[in-house]
């Protein structure tokens, strides 16, 4: 990892779950090289930890407001996060 990389905690809102999201997600992270972990949260958002290069980091959050086919994001509201809380792969976890 590199001394310019930085993580985010992301909600994302919207019609997000029974839409294959967590996978979409997951697969996007790895392709991008980012580290984290996606989950479904009770009130119907999804949760994800994204951590990477500053241009990885960047492009994900990008790709968030897309997601897959049948999705309806409303929302995608990052906040800075700790890198070193991020583990080494790209999980589901919820």
């Amino acid at each position: 990892m590199s001394a310019s990389g930085r993580a985010a905690l992301v909600r994302i809102a919207g019609r997000v779950q029974g839409v294959g999201f967590r996978a979409w997600t997951q697969r996007n992270a790895i392709s991008l090289g980012l580290r984290g972990w996606v989950r479904n949260e009770p009130d119907g958002s999804v949760r994800a930890l994204i951590a990477g290069s500053d241009e990885a980091v960047a492009a994900m959050l990008s790709a968030l407001w897309q997601g897959p086919a049948g999705a309806g994001v409303t929302s995608v509201e990052p906040k800075p996060a700790d890198l070193s809380e991020a583990p080494a792969d790209f999980d589901i976890t919820g």
